[in-house]
């Protein structure tokens, strides 16, 4: 059976042409795995429910190997688990073409250098960010995250979960995690009651 993992780094970002990419290659939409997470760990849900499902003679798709993760270690050991398993691996889009149900050195060297690309990438990313906050430091600019909604955007996030709303689906129409959500939503009732107590004194 093809399964499929797409993942992207943030809610803000669109999963929609990994997915078409697994529609191409005849992957049923119900055995298509998505996560909204960074790839620097394995800890997350729709990585571990498809590794969960699969079983021996399956075989994963994913449009490029960092989908997988951007750790070395830990992607290597997962395609090492992967292949102890029974359970096939297949990327769509790399450069260098892995498909672990044709076996060798060629894969075995495509899925090493992959998987050193994807964190050596990541590590560069990491130092662009920290030559970008000590440049605004330099410069006596603010460093931190940028505010994530304003009072308005708060209280209207307030008012669609009060009425019913899912805040799976508040925290993904706003392009924000739903830990921020949660964050942004405490800002909202902590201003609600220091407001009502300026009114009563």
């Amino acid at each position: 059976m093809d399964l499929a993992y797409c993942r992207v780094s943030t809610t803000a970002q669109d999963l929609a042409r990994q997915i078409d990419a697994m529609h191409a290659a005849a992957v049923a939409e119900e055995h298509i795995y998505v996560d909204k997470r960074t790839g620097a760990n394995m800890d997350r849900e729709g990585l571990t429910a498809l590794l969960a499902f699969a079983r021996p003679g399956d075989r994963i798709n994913v449009l490029t190997l960092d989908r997988l993760g951007r750790n070395m270690r830990e992607t290597l050991n997962l395609v090492h688990d992967l292949t102890e398993r029974g359970i096939f691996l297949r990327t769509l889009g790399d450069k260098l073409t892995v498909d672990t149900s044709d076996p060798g050195p060629g894969t075995d060297m495509a899925i090493a250098l992959l998987a050193m690309f994807a964190q050596m990438e990541r590590i560069y990313m990491l130092e662009r960010a920290a030559g970008a906050r000590a440049a605004k430091q330099a410069r006596g600019l603010p460093t931190g995250r940028p505010v994530k909604l304003n009072a308005t955007t708060r209280a209207g996030a307030a008012q669609r979960i009060k009425d019913g709303a899912i805040p799976e689906q508040v925290a993904a129409d706003l392009g924000i995690s739903r830990s921020t959500l949660y964050r942004e939503l405490r800002k909202h009732r902590e201003g609600t009651i220091a407001n009502q107590c300026e009114k009563g004194s």
